[in-house]
């Protein structure tokens, strides 16, 4: 059942055919542990304010406007409504530009996710058409949508039943990497040295599994949160890595093969292990083998459990 509310409701256009859509955000935070502001003193939660920067004086929120900057400390008063009667056909359509090869597609453009499906009954079989035309092709559709007051380039491609969509980041939006990589000496590898490496990965392998991605950033504030209630003293001291050592390259990486084998070798009171299965691609810290086999909703469910 999809979501009560759209977060954005228009028209899906490839040259003449057309269909009504709702855009539906394809991510949620709601699951993550948030923090309010609050008073130290009382514990009270805080509230912000707009004070205006010239008078200092407290702004309602009847009063509260955006404007552009043209020069310093000037502005262009702009309301809601002006914005809103901008003629930009993409505040309403989602017109197909052009069709692409989905690889060509550089990842540093994408932007947010959501998904597509056809608003209502009417429509549903150009939906459809639009839909399967691009299924199979390694093909993705790219349009234009307005999205919170701003134009974005829009990609669409097949997803089961429906469309997922994924705004694009514009190129002025893409810092060049030559800023970053350029100073980076060219350092020749040493072919025994990149042969083991390669034996690393190669043991480190496995089918990308996105239900094994554990935040055990979160569970540690979880598990502190819940100390804390209890009334238990939790360390306030950082937590420094121990310096490394400087010792030889190619010595770490035999030492590194040796711990990958003896880390896959099974004990004999493990379990053999199914042929085909791969290993899990994070570690579960702290999880009993239920938990850790459990699904994605359950672990949600309590993770919930465990901030309450």
């Amino acid at each position: 059942m999809a979501p009560a509310r759209p977060f954005w409701k228009g028209h899906l256009k490839l040259s003449l055919v057309s269909c009504p859509i709702a855009l539906y955000t394809g991510t949620s935070s709601t699951e993550r542990v948030s923090f309010r502001q609050i008073n130290k003193k009382t514990g009270n939660r805080l509230r912000q304010q707009l004070i205006d920067d010239v008078t200092h004086e407290l702004v309602e929120g009847e009063n509260k406007g955006r404007g552009y900057e043209y020069a310093r400390n000037a502005y262009i008063l702009v309301d809601d409504d002006e914005l809103d009667a901008l003629a930009v056909e993409s505040k309403h359509t989602i017109e197909i530009d052009s069709f692409v090869p989905r690889e060509q597609i550089d990842q540093r453009y994408l932007d947010t996710p959501y998904y597509i499906t056809p608003d209502g009954q009417v429509g549903q079989d150009a939906f459809a058409v639009i839909r399967e035309a691009m299924r199979g092709k390694g093909m993705v559709a790219l349009g234009r949508v307005v999205l919170a007051k701003r134009e974005r380039v829009i990609m669409l491609e097949p997803w089961e039943k429906g469309l997922t969509a994924t705004t694009l980041r514009y190129p002025y939006e893409i810092r060049d990497a030559k800023e970053y990589f350029d100073d980076i000496p060219n350092v020749k590898v040493e072919p025994d040295m990149l042969k083991l490496a390669q034996h690393i990965l190669q043991s480190k392998a496995t089918d990308f599994d996105p239900s094994q991605f554990v935040d055990r950033y979160e569970e540690a504030v979880v598990a502190m949160l819940k100390k804390k209630q209890a009334g238990v003293t939790v360390p306030r001291e950082r937590a420094t890595p121990r310096p490394q050592n400087a010792v030889n390259l190619m010595e770490v990486l035999r030492r590194s093969i040796a711990q990958e084998k003896a880390a896959s070798t099974p004990r004999k009171k493990d379990r053999k292990r199914i042929e085909g299965q791969g290993e899990m691609l994070l570690p579960i810290a702290g999880k009993t083998g239920k938990q850790a086999a459990a699904k994605p909703a359950e672990r949600a469910s309590a993770r919930r459990e465990n901030a309450g």
